[in-house]
């Protein structure tokens, strides 16, 4: 069997002090190549998961593999890059786009290797679209171009595994679907695996189509196998443990409105729909 990209064995992981723990009993299996999306509310642990996987916290019980090593090893050698949540640049930053991904190409690299390694940089920025603004200050982007830009930093390092931290964080609808086209292409031309971590639903569904499985983390972790991507079905089965937590043992049964043959559904499909049908453009 292939070493797996990311693993979990049994962890679990308390903050000093903290009563509960912060994750418990956590196992995970991520393969080389792999697309994971990991939801869960804010103070479920997701943080903390990522954490542990860089190797900036380690685990009060069990272990954390990267590639067969420690966390450590793996960030020192480059085999895990991140793209944070949103960053902020002043309109007069000195720097353009191309100088920002340039940042992620050498930030591991001795200063007299840094150009031969810059043909990274315009590779990445070719698969992530951003080629076409590259000159441009960083600071006058849009918010979807800079997302791509900080993709493309993290891309231009070649790395193994690429980590989304709450990626979609103001953006707007159109650069969501974006965001969406260009994760299933990252995942179909390259062996890098992707793990996207998100409180939102609607980022997990910007992606929908690129992930085999998603988990669900409140402290503990659930997986659940997506095969045709973020269908009700899984959705349903994601809020069964959320409301669990709220109401006790409870069932969900999601389908779409025109899998529906229950007819005292009927009104309701018709009223959300004309609710929508009217709403501002």
């Amino acid at each position: 069997m292939d070493t797996p990209a990311i693993e979990f064995d049994s962890v679990t992981f308390r903050y000093p002090g903290a009563g509960a723990p912060a994750l418990e009993g956590v196992s995970l299996r991520v393969d080389r190549g792999e697309s994971l999306a990991l939801v869960g509310p804010n103070g479920g642990g997701k943080s903390t998961l990522l954490w542990l996987l860089a190797g900036m916290l380690r685990p009060t019980q069990g272990r954390v593999r990267v590639f067969g090593e420690a966390p450590g090893v793996a960030r020192r050698r480059g085999w895990i890059a991140s793209v944070p949540q949103q960053l902020e640049f002043e309109p007069r930053f000195p720097a353009s786009a191309r100088d920002v991904v340039a940042m992620g190409a050498s930030a591991r690299v001795p200063g007299w290797r840094a150009g031969a390694d810059m043909r990274g940089v315009d590779d990445a920025m070719e698969t992530t679209g951003c080629a076409e603004f590259a000159g441009e200050a960083v600071g006058a982007l849009s918010r979807g171009q800079l997302q791509r830009v900080l993709i493309a930093r993290a891309l231009a390092a070649g790395p193994r595994i690429v980590l989304f931290d709450e990626p979609l964080v103001g953006i707007d609808a159109p650069g969501q679907e974006r965001f969406g086209e260009l994760l299933a292409s990252l995942h179909d031309r390259s062996d890098v695996t992707i793990l996207l971590v998100s409180h939102d639903l609607r980022t997990v569904a910007s992606g929908a189509s690129t992930y085999g499985r998603i988990a669900c983390l409140r402290r503990t972790l659930h997986f659940h196998d997506a095969p045709r991507g973020l269908t009700p079905g899984v959705l349903a089965e994601v809020f069964e443990h959320d409301l669990a937590g709220v109401f006790g043992d409870v069932h969900v049964d999601a389908h779409s409105a025109a899998e529906c043959d229950d007819p005292s559904h009927a009104g309701r499909h018709a009223h959300h729909h004309g609710d929508h049908a009217g709403g501002d453009s």
